[in-house]
């Protein structure tokens, strides 16, 4: 998948995400105001209006006690028989109005006598109080708090859901998808331009690998092609060298058959001609035997220390799970921990090696490592079941090349036990064979 496709992929997604938190927000809403307008929290007021009529009723009736006794203490009586009644109730109403604090009550926001021609600012509703009638004006509390506090939470939501997209897209997807065209790169060979070193506390180390890796290969790659140049070079001298002695032994050759030399001497000095050309083809072909005996793989080690654990806590991490898809039984059996000598990553190489011929030649069935120790050297045996290995075929396991009679059909190189017996040789250990059931390769690791 190109660049441009898993972008739009990612942006496709993000979009999604966002429309549907929109859709969940806009769901919650509706169900929340429907929610409001049923609930009862909205009708508050009716029941502070029942109060306000109720406290209403007893100012009044504390008014028209203090009118009554006004009016007698002036010994008025004619004239408050004179006064209407009407305006008499309508006076002591307003007054008792007058005197009810409205402050308890919040959604109550104005009392007066009713009358039908009245305009009234907010709604209202009518009560009987003392036999007359009131307008109690009110307004029904908005319940629209928890609604906007809901919106600007899903706002939130939203917000920091663009902000986890934004990230994700430029800190990993878009440094694994450079990651992921490198490797294509690399496979196809090309390992002139470096990995970007940007930033990254993601892929840092990785991206830093990457390019150890690249550096490494382009090395190797060097190396061989000066290997080959120089390989190229030695035969081609040795090929034009072998035929100056060839052409002489033609020369001596075809004067003997033709008779061309007729004293016993001459024919002696044509014979020793021969025998010194012979050895001289015979020295070339040494020549070339040793140069095609020669390490051709450049196999460098780091003097160090490690502790045993942490290697086969490795070998346990890269083959454990490996196993199990396998069916294969795999066990490492407790050892100690004591520090070796030599390099550590290739020591894991090296496990690798002998685990990965025990996936291709051994039966499946079990592989398992056990340890013992001898003088100051750790022994790691690594077995494996299935036949043991045909008689003759153990002296050659190590050869560069050397494959077994077991592994026809099989891939492979030949070449990984030859390069785990040069690692471990320039550690100062040792691999070998053991005969018996099965095959047993034997690691030999110095102690510190």
């Amino acid at each position: 998948m190109s660049e441009k496709k898993k972008k739009s992929s990612l942006r496709k997604l993000a979009i999604l995400v966002v429309l549907v938190e929109i859709a969940v927000i806009v769901i919650c809403n509706l169900l929340m105001l429907r929610s409001d307008s049923s609930s009862d929290n909205s009708k508050i007021y009716r029941v502070e209006a029942k109060h306000v009529a109720e406290d209403l009723e007893k100012i009044l009736a504390k008014v028209q006690d203090t009118t009554v006794q006004d009016a007698t203490a002036d010994n008025s009586k004619s004239q408050t028989e004179g006064v209407s009644t009407d305006k008499t109730t309508d006076a002591n109403l307003q007054a008792a109005i007058e005197q009810l604090d409205l402050t308890a009550y919040p959604t109550i926001q104005a009392i007066a006598p009713f009358h039908p021609n009245d305009i009234a600012d907010y709604d209202y509703l009518i009560e009987e109080v003392g036999g007359s009638l009131i307008r109690i004006e009110y307004a029904a509390p908005k319940e629209s708090l928890p609604i906007v506090y809901m919106n600007i939470g899903f706002g939130l939501i939203c917000v920091v859901t663009l902000i986890l997209f934004i990230y994700v897209d430029r800190r990993i997807s878009r440094p694994f998808v450079r990651m992921s065209d490198y490797a294509d790169e690399l496979a196809k060979g090309n390992l002139i331009t470096p990995i970007d070193q940007q930033k990254s506390r993601h892929f840092g180390r990785f991206i830093w690998g990457m390019d150890r890796l690249r550096e490494q290969l382009e090395a190797d790659r060097e190396r061989e092609h000066e290997y080959m140049k120089e390989r190229k070079t030695l035969l081609l001298s040795l090929s034009h060298d072998i035929k100056t002695p060839l052409a002489a032994i033609e020369l001596y050759n075809k004067a003997l058959s033709t008779g061309l030399y007729d004293t016993e001497e001459k024919r002696r000095s044509a014979y020793d001609g021969i025998e010194k050309n012979i050895g001289d083809l015979r020295r070339y072909i040494d020549e070339i035997t040793t140069a095609s005996r020669q390490d051709f793989i450049s196999l460098t080690v780091r003097d160090g220390e490690f502790y045993l654990d942490e290697v086969m806590e490795q070998i346990e991490t890269y083959y454990m799970e490996r196993f199990v898809t396998l069916h294969t039984q795999f066990e490492i059996s407790n050892h100690g921990n004591p520090l070796l000598k030599g390099d550590e990553d290739r020591v894991v190489e090296v496990f690798q090696n002998i685990l990965e011929n025990a996936i291709k030649y051994g039966d499946g069935r079990r592989v398992w490592v056990d340890f013992s120790t001898e003088e100051d050297a750790e022994l790691i045996h690594v077995h494996n079941s299935g036949d043991p290995l045909p008689d003759g075929e153990e002296v050659h396991v190590f050869d560069s090349f050397y494959r077994g009679s077991n592994a026809e059909g099989k891939k492979g190189s030949g070449l990984g036990l030859y390069i785990s017996r040069e690692l471990m040789r320039r550690m100062d250990g040792e691999i070998y064979i053991e005969s018996g059931e099965g095959f047993t390769a034997v690691v030999v690791l110095r102690r510190a």
